[in-house]
């Protein structure tokens, strides 16, 4: 294969690959949004966002939050378990 035969290859690669890759969009912190400082235990309906149904709590990586608020969205869930606001496992 000569020089030019292999640009033409890998560009039409590229243009092949460009038509199927959809960017995605990056996920935003919801509570950074709302600027909410505070993630509060008794509030069962914003918990429940973040839990599966099966009582389970959803990964960052899925729902966008940042590391910190992560770290007390785990504690709030946790709470609510203990106060039996949230199940521990589906029912």
């Amino acid at each position: 294969m000569t020089a030019s035969k292999k640009s033409a290859d890998s560009s039409k690669d590229k243009q092949a690959a460009a038509k199927y890759y959809r960017r995605v969009r990056r996920k935003v912190c919801a509570f950074c949004v709302e600027k909410i400082e505070y993630i509060d235990y008794k509030n069962v309906s914003r918990l429940r966002r973040f839990i599966t149904d099966r009582g389970k709590i959803i990964p960052r990586r899925q729902t966008g939050t940042c590391a910190l608020h992560q770290r007390a969205l785990a504690r709030a869930i946790k709470r609510a378990r203990e106060m039996a606001l949230l199940p521990f496992v589906a029912e």
